[in-house]
């Protein structure tokens, strides 16, 4: 799922929830709620805002596949 792909770049790249949210402009509330699939539908703009902090196009957050991302 989405949330899991973010939390798992978001860790390789060392970022804090606050981190991200601050660079991407997505309310911490928000962003924790996708990594915990609260929220499994964001939006295309905030998909795109997270892939761009995350630095990952965003297909690679969007693929239904549940395969290693690499770093």
């Amino acid at each position: 799922m989405i949330g899991d792909r973010i939390r798992q770049l978001r860790r390789a790249r060392r970022l804090s929830l606050s981190e991200l949210a601050k660079r991407s402009g997505v309310a911490k509330s928000y962003l924790s709620a996708i990594e915990r699939h609260k929220q499994v539908n964001p939006s295309v703009h905030i998909v795109e805002r997270i892939a761009s902090v995350l630095d990952v196009p965003m297909h690679v957050l969007l693929e239904s596949t549940t395969g290693h991302i690499r770093q």
